[in-house]
C-alpha cells in the first residue's frame, strides 16, 4: 500500500510502504480521506512520536470503508462506511484500527467530510462534558474558535444551553465563530480576554489551545470554581502559576491528551467515542451541528496540507482526500 513518510518536517511524501493487516479485535479500513491535526505537524518534526505499539505513519483520523475485520469484530461488516480515532496511520491508503474506536458516518455528513470528525468530536466532549461537567447556563471561553477543534466546540456548548466566549485573530474569523454561535467574540491582538470575560462574570470553563503563554491570565479569567482544561501547548510548556489565585478561586487546572489513552477503561478512547456516537452524532445527524471543513487537499500535497493548518490561513478543519 501506500502512505506519507516525513523524510522531513517540509517534505511529505507519498510512497509504498508494507501492508496493514487486522488484527483480533480491529477493523481494516480503506481511507477515503483522513483529518490533518496539529499533532500530526508536531510528528513530522519530530516531536511527538506516536504511543508504544501506534504506527509510526502520521494521521489520527479516517474516513474510508470497512475492508476486512480480525477476529472477534462482530459490530462492522466488509463494505460498510465508517470514520475512526486513531492512535497513528491515518495518511495512509489502509488504516487499521481497534473496533470500539470506529464510528458509523453521521447522518446527511459527506463520507469525505466525515474524516474531520472523530478527533474534534472526541476531544471536545470529553474534556468539555466528561472532565468539566459543562451544562446549561455556565460560561466556556474557548482559545482558537475559528479553529477545528473551536468551532466544534462552539457548536456543542451551544447545544448544551452554555454562552460562549472565544478568541481568534481576525475579523474574518470572529464573524465565523458568531455565525456558530458565540455570543462573545475576541480578537486577542488588541482586546484583553481577561477583562472581557470578568465583565461577564467570569469563564466555568476554559478550553485551552495555548498552554504555558496564558496560564496566568487563564485563571485570572476564570469564575468562582471554574475549570482551566488545557489541551495545546502552542505558547509553551512552562509557566508559573499562583497557587493563591488557584486557591482562591477553588479553580482546578486540568491537562488532557487523547492519542496516549488505552482503548479500554472508564477514560479510554472506546468510552469516548460510544459517548461521542450516542450523543453528539444525533446532533450532525439533525443538523444542530454541522462539520467546518476548511480545505480538501489531495493526499499528495499533505505537506501543503500542513502548511495551511500552520498557516492559520483556513478555519475549521483540513482534510486530505485519496482518490
Amino acid at each position: 500500500m501506500r502512505a506519507i513518510v516525513a523524510e522531513s518536517p517540509e517534505v511529505l511524501s507519498w510512497q509504498e510502504v508494507a501492508d496493514v493487516r487486522p488484527a483480533a479485535g480491529e477493523v481494516l479500513i480503506r481511507v477515503a480521506a483522513a483529518g490533518v491535526n496539529r499533532a500530526d505537524l508536531l510528528q513530522a518534526a519530530g516531536k511527538y512520536p506516536p504511543p508504544p505499539g501506534a504506527s509510526d505513519t502520521i494521521g489520527l483520523e479516517v474516513s474510508g470503508v470497512v475492508a476486512a475485520v480480525g477476529d472477534g469484530v462482530s459490530d462492522w461488516v466488509v463494505g460498510q462506511e465508517v470514520c475512526a480515532l486513531l492512535a497513528g496511520g491515518g495518511y495512509a491508503e489502509y488504516v487499521a484500527v481497534p473496533a470500539p474506536q470506529v464510528l458509523p458516518i453521521p447522518d446527511g455528513v459527506d463520507l469525505v467530510d466525515a474524516a474531520g470528525l472523530p478527533e474534534v468530536a472526541c476531544t471536545v466532549w470529553s474534556n468539555l462534558v466528561q472532565t468539566a461537567g459543562l451544562g446549561e447556563g455556565q460560561q466556556l471561553l474557548v482559545h482558537g474558535g475559528a479553529s477545528g477543534v473551536g468551532s466544534h466546540a462552539i457548536q456543542v456548548a451551544r447545544q448544551l444551553g452554555a454562552w460562549v466566549a472565544v478568541t481568534a485573530g481576525s475579523e474574518a474569523k470572529l464573524a465565523f465563530c458568531r455565525e456558530l454561535g458565540a455570543e462573545v467574540t475576541i480578537n486577542y491582538h488588541d482586546e484583553d480576554f481577561v477583562a472581557r470575560i470578568l465583565e461577564a462574570g467570569g469563564a466555568d470553563v476554559i478550553l485551552d489551545i495555548i498552554g504555558a503563554a496564558y496560564l496566568d491570565r487563564n485563571i485570572d479569567a476564570l469564575a468562582n470554581d471554574g475549570r482551566l482544561i488545557v489541551i495545546g501547548m502552542q505558547g509553551g510548556v512552562k509557566g508559573e502559576l499562583n497557587l493563591g489565585k488557584l486557591i482562591g478561586k477553588r479553580a482546578a487546572v486540568i491537562g488532557t491528551a487523547l492519542r496516549g489513552r488505552p482503548v479500554e477503561g472508564p477514560h479510554g478512547k472506546g468510552a469516548v467515542v460510544a459517548a461521542v456516537t450516542e450523543k453528539v452524532w444525533p446532533m450532525l445527524g439533525d443538523g444542530r451541528i454541522k462539520p467546518v471543513i476548511g480545505a480538501r487537499v489531495p493526499v499528495e500535497q499533505a505537506g501543503e496540507a500542513h502548511r495551511l493548518l500552520s498557516s492559520g490561513e483556513v478555519t475549521g478543519k483540513v482534510v486530505l482526500t485519496l482518490g
